[in-house]
């Protein structure tokens, strides 16, 4: 686990004004921005060299503005398991984000730029990645489970163990669900526990069956 204080970061933004702002604010909060980059086209190459603890990445770089950004990610987490990989968009890009997800939960988030309400949020998302944790925007995890060819996973699923999973999904523990839903903690481990029988999750030494609980919904 990377420490949580003074982050070594690389940032692949092709916006000029937002790279600068973001490394500005990162600086900040006491966090060091070891390299930043314009377009993906050698990120892991970058990331090999200066070793950071996190890279965020945008979705729609040069040379074509498609998907270069979340295509460089998958790759980083392929290379450089250990290294965090933040996505931070405007896109959702369902197909590439189910491969990222895929290569294991630890260490990977997805934002969406225009849904983060204020720095400190972005600051703690980033800070939970970079510590092998998960950070996922409701809407991603909406996107992902909508596009999903398995609808009687979601079927099986209550209202309640949906609105659950998507908390779990985002990276908030058992404490933080059973607040924002306005339930005991106790009540919030039954309801997990209900998601891992019906998707067919068993105990796990090795894999983080509360991400991939999201997983199994992937398309």
């Amino acid at each position: 686990m990377t420490r949580p204080e003074g982050l070594r970061i690389v940032l692949a933004e092709d916006s000029a004004i937002l790279r600068d702002g973001l490394a500005g604010l990162l600086t900040e909060n006491g966090h060091e921005v070891v390299a930043m980059v314009g377009d993906a086209t050698n990120l892991d190459d970058i990331v090999a060299t200066h070793n950071p603890d996190v890279a965020v990445v945008d979705v729609r770089m040069p040379p074509s503005f498609t998907d270069e950004g979340l295509l460089a990610a998958i790759e980083l987490r392929r290379k450089f398991p250990m290294t965090g990989v933040l996505v931070f968009s405007q896109w959702v890009e369902t197909r590439y984000a189910t491969e990222l997800l895929a290569g294991g939960a630890s260490g990977v988030g997805y934002l969406l730029k225009d849904r983060v309400a204020d720095v400190r949020e972005f600051i703690d998302a980033l800070t939970r990645v970079a510590t092998g944790g998960t950070a996922l925007d409701p809407e991603v995890v909406s996107q992902l489970m909508g596009a999903s060819r398995q609808q009687d996973a979601l079927t099986r699923l209550t209202p309640r163990e949906r609105e659950v999973l998507e908390l779990m999904a985002q990276g908030l523990t058992n404490n933080a669900i059973a607040s924002a839903l306005t339930v005991t903690e106790r009540a919030v481990e039954k309801h997990i526990g209900n998601i891992f029988t019906k998707l067919d999750l068993p105990p796990s030494d090795t894999h983080h069956r509360r991400v991939l609980a999201v997983l199994r919904l992937r398309g």
